[in-house]
């Protein structure tokens, strides 16, 4: 039950720290209502994850005690929740790898049921956070088992990516409190570097060798280095590059609270706002107190008003309400307590500001861009909704074959928002430039990013990825697409150049997939012969079935058009006065008469 709304100190979203503390309250009550017995795990109801039941219930566990310890970690347990977590982590830790109703299974390397592992830091961190409520009252044996359960994180294999904060995290806590050795030093080494080579500048990390940019940059890559320095009372260079970060952020949650629909794990939902939060609570962050309440503030109710919770008040595996598309294999009924980050913003108390300044408008309530070429990105925002155009992320690694690797519709599209798609893998796929061969749409799987820039009303980016097929038709020698995308206030220029293609090969390009509360526009400007609407009837995370506008064409060259995506329908013909094309660039002159100029080699835009 969440307090009456205060208008006053939050016009836009009515939240204040109250509701944020009711809102963690009533995702714990729901939540211990299916605790074992000795309260060593949480059994919650569903579908179970590729790890098994015995690991879902340590993530149910471990997830809400998450949300506990940034609840309580002021020092105030009102609730008594602790008192449970500390029954449970000496049922839980009595005898792990038991199959029974309490014990824990054991922490073993990524690839054989390695789920633990990613557990084991939220217990640390909730030990951590909490130590004189919780870890200073365990009786000496249970601290003991406690520990020894958890350098099982130091000695396996984590995957190769963010999981190699969950040990880091877990040595920190270890060190904390006087437990720390040659092992937890190590581990926290081999992290630190491990994030070294994965910075891409902006603020933006890599999920693991390759281009792998999602939210998992501040869910994880920055929270993580950033909260155990906080509470080592340390500065870090981490620090500065969460602000670098959030300088560009708040551009990805609409006017409505909703972030960019982008990556995997959106089961997490209001974990997406726990970069924001962690910003105000240590002071690295470029935001003001009232547009960093907004921003969590307006994620949190964004969901809630939405149905996340299920008629049981636990959050259901997928977006506003269940949806399977949203999941990923490792996705238990406890998955989405990940979003238990989001309260990070609880460690700012009662009269810290970010609590006592009025909100302020967000940032994705204004037109804006703000171009990333570091991990290839151009946020774009107008009419509330938030958007990214993506050129530069993909969740191939390094040494995957591009041909081999199955269709990814959370990363392989260019573009995504806070209100669209992406449709599903067997429907029609929006924002998609394909060449067409033979029957079969090509895919793109690995991206090349070549630039991106602009700021303010105007930004762009550009990459290049060689287009690969299902089917006995792998790849075509030569062929390569170069794409462009520009944006002006509301507008999306759409260029793509075709080099190496058959003469019989042909062109698609799809816009975004609305459904019926939005309008997606898509006009032909150069290189297209015809315009129709293709049908996704298994819908997206927002709306149940939608409709994607198409382009098609034929042949090699340059191939321009006009997106938008609004909430009234528009006119798209108007904006453009005229295009001049060549093989190697793009003239338009735009209808208030300012002209934009793209060329290829080398790629620009001016």
């Amino acid at each position: 039950m969440l307090p009456e709304e205060d208008r006053e100190l939050s016009p836009h979203t009515g939240f204040t720290r109250l509701h944020w503390e009711a809102a963690a309250d009533g995702l714990l009550a729901a939540a211990w209502r299916w605790a074992s017995p000795s309260g060593g795990r949480l059994d919650l109801p569903g579908r179970p994850s590729r790890s098994g039941a015995r690991s879902d219930g340590l993530e149910g566990f471990a997830r809400t005690m998450l949300a506990a310890a940034f609840r309580t970690a002021g020092g105030a347990d009102p609730r008594g929740w602790l008192e449970r977590y500390a029954d449970g982590l000496d049922a839980g830790t009595r005898t792990p790898g038991t199959d029974d109703a309490e014990s824990w299974p054991v922490i073993r390397d990524h690839h054989a049921f390695g789920q633990p592992m990613v557990e084991s830091a939220s217990v640390a961190l909730g030990l951590r956070l909490t130590r004189p409520l919780l870890w200073d009252r365990l009786d000496g044996s249970v601290q003991d088992r406690v520990e020894a359960w958890l350098r099982g994180a130091l000695r396996s294999l984590p995957a190769p990516n963010n999981w190699y904060l969950f040990p880091f995290s877990v040595a920190g806590f270890l060190e904390s409190v006087g437990r720390g050795d040659a092992d937890t030093a190590r581990v926290r080494q081999r992290a630190l570097e491990l994030l070294e080579t994965w910075y891409r500048g902006q603020g933006w990390y890599t999920d693991g060798d390759g281009q792998a940019f999602d939210h998992y940059n501040g869910w994880a890559l920055h929270l993580y280095p950033v909260l155990d320095a906080h509470l080592d009372g340390r500065s870090t260079e981490h620090a500065a590059r969460l602000r670098e970060f959030l300088s560009g952020f708040g551009l990805m949650f609409g006017a409505d609270g909703a972030p960019v629909y982008f990556g995997r794990s959106m089961t997490y939902r209001f974990a997406a706002a726990s970069a924001v939060g962690l910003g105000a609570v240590t002071g690295s962050t470029p935001l003001s107190p009232g547009v960093s309440r907004r921003l969590i503030s307006g994620n949190l109710r964004y969901f809630l008003d939405r149905g996340c919770l299920d008629e049981d008040g636990l959050l259901s595996l997928g977006w506003h309400g269940p949806h399977e598309a949203t999941l990923q294999p490792y996705s238990g009924p406890a998955s989405p307590y990940w979003a238990s980050k989001a309260f990070t913003c609880l460690l700012a108390g009662p009269d810290h500001p970010l609590w006592t300044e009025q909100e302020e408008p967000a940032p994705g309530e204004q037109e804006w861009a703000v171009a990333l070429p570091g991990p290839g990105l151009l946020l774009q925002t107008s009419g509330g909704i938030a958007r990214l155009h993506n050129h530069g992320s993909g969740h191939l690694r390094p040494h995957q074959a591009a041909i081999a690797a199955e269709a990814d519709p959370l990363y392989d599209r260019q573009a995504y928002s806070s209100s669209t798609g992406p449709t599903a893998r067997d429907n029609v796929a929006d924002n998609h430039f394909a060449v067409v061969f033979r029957g079969s749409r090509s895919a793109r799987r690995r991206v090349e990013p070549l630039g991106a820039g602009g700021a303010g009303e105007l930004g762009w980016a550009a990459s290049r990825h060689v287009p690969v097929f299902d089917g006995p038709v792998a790849a075509l020698p030569g062929l390569r697409v170069d794409s462009v995308v520009v944006v002006r206030g509301w507008l999306e220029l759409r260029v793509h150049r075709v080099t190496g293609a058959p003469p019989e090969a042909g062109a698609e390009l799809t816009g975004w997939a609305a459904g019926d509360e939005l309008v997606s526009a898509l006009h032909p400007l150069h290189g297209w012969e015809s315009a129709d609407e293709v049908l996704a009837p298994a819908g997206t995370a927002f709306a149940r079935s939608v409709r994607v506008p198409r382009l098609s064409g034929s042949g090699n060259g340059v191939f321009a058009a006009l997106a938008g995506l609004t909430a009234e329908p528009v006119e798209l013909r108007g904006a453009v006065a005229g295009v001049r094309a060549q093989h190697d660039r793009l003239e338009v002159r735009w209808s208030d008469g300012t002209t934009t100029l793209v060329s290829f080699e080398p790629v620009e835009v001016r």
